[in-house]
C-alpha cells in the first residue's frame, strides 16, 4: 500500500496553498493530500493559459480589489473565498491502478472513482467533462499538472458562494457542452444545499483515499513547507490588473508570509 501524507488546513490563503502545492509536486517525492477549508484572502484563480481580459470583468474586479492569481496548472477560472473548499492530491504515478495512464482524461476519470464515496451519498454524482456535478449542475472544478513521475489533481468545491463575486467572471468563449446556454448562476450549485454536515464531508476524503488502497498519515504544514526551501521551477504568479504584469511570488517557510518574486513575467494584456 502507498502512504499518503494528509495536510488539513483552515482558511490558508489560496496563493500560499498553490505555492506549496507547486513545491510539493516539483521538489518532493512523498504522496500528499491537502484539504483546505476556505481561503482567508478572496481571489480569482486562472489556469496557466488564462487571459484576464477574456475571463474576468476587469473593471469590476479592480473595484472589488480582489486578488488575481495565475496558477501553475491547467483548467478554468474560479472565484474563491472563505466558502470554497480545496482538495488536492499530489501522487507518484506508481499509486495509480495499472489500467490508468497518467494523462489528463484517464486521470480525470480516475478522480471520479476516487471521490465517488465522498459525493455519491448526496446526489447523482458524476464527472461532466472536467467538472464534478450533481446531475447537470456543477459544484466542483478540477485542474491538473503532470510531471515525469508525479501528478497533481486539485479541486475547488463550492460549499457556498456570493453572487456578486461570481459576476466578476465573464461568460467564457469555450464552455462545457453540458452547460448549454445557461449563465454561470444557472449551472453551478452550492454543496451546502446538498450536504448537511461539512465536517463529515471533509473527513470522508481521507477515508476515500484509504478505500482506494492508500494509507493516510497526518502531516504538519511545517513538514510540507520544507519543500519550499529546495530549488525547483516556479510558475505560480500574481497578476496586476492595472498594468497587466505577472509577478512570481514566494512564500517564506518560517513565517508563511508571501512576497512578490524578483523576476516579473512580462505579459501585459493591454488596456481594457
Amino acid at each position: 500500500m502507498h502512504a499518503v501524507k494528509l495536510l488539513t488546513l483552515q482558511r490558508v490563503p489560496i496563493l500560499r496553498q498553490l505555492l506549496l502545492e507547486e513545491a510539493l509536486l516539483r521538489a518532493d517525492s512523498s504522496n500528499w493530500c491537502i484539504v483546505n477549508s476556505g481561503t482567508s484572502v478572496p481571489a480569482i484563480v486562472m489556469g496557466i493559459s488564462g487571459k484576464p481580459q477574456d475571463l474576468i470583468n476587469v473593471p469590476a474586479a479592480q473595484a472589488e480589489g480582489i486578488q488575481i492569481i495565475k496558477r501553475f496548472s491547467g483548467g478554468g477560472t474560479v472565484v474563491t473565498d472563505e466558502n470554497t473548499i480545496f482538495a488536492t492530491v499530489i501522487l507518484q504515478t506508481a499509486v495509480l491502478p495499472p489500467d490508468v495512464e497518467c494523462y489528463p482524461r484517464p486521470l480525470m476519470r480516475w478522480s471520479e472513482s476516487l471521490y465517488s464515496p465522498v459525493f455519491s451519498p448526496y446526489g447523482h454524482f458524476r464527472l461532466q467533462e472536467n467538472d464534478y456535478c450533481f446531475g447537470d449542475v456543477k459544484f466542483g472544478g478540477n485542474a491538473q499538472a503532470i510531471t515525469k513521475q508525479r501528478f497533481l489533481h486539485h479541486t475547488s468545491l463550492l460549499w457556498d458562494f456570493q453572487v456578486s463575486r461570481m459576476k466578476l467572471l465573464k461568460h467564457p468563449a469555450k464552455i462545457p457542452d453540458y452547460r448549454v446556454d445557461r449563465d454561470h448562476l444557472q449551472f453551478v450549485c452550492k454543496l451546502k444545499d446538498y450536504v448537511p454536515d461539512q465536517q463529515k464531508l471533509l473527513s470522508s476524503i481521507p477515508a476515500a483515499l484509504e478505500q482506494a488502497g492508500m494509507t493516510v498519515q497526518e502531516a504538519s504544514i511545517e513538514e510540507a513547507e520544507e519543500a519550499l526551501k529546495r530549488d525547483y521551477f516556479k510558475n505560480t504568479k500574481l497578476v496586476d490588473l492595472a498594468s497587466g504584469m505577472q509577478l512570481t511570488a514566494d512564500v517564506h517557510p518560517s513565517s508563511g508570509n508571501i512576497a512578490p518574486g524578483k523576476q516579473p513575467a512580462l505579459h501585459p494584456f493591454g488596456p481594457q
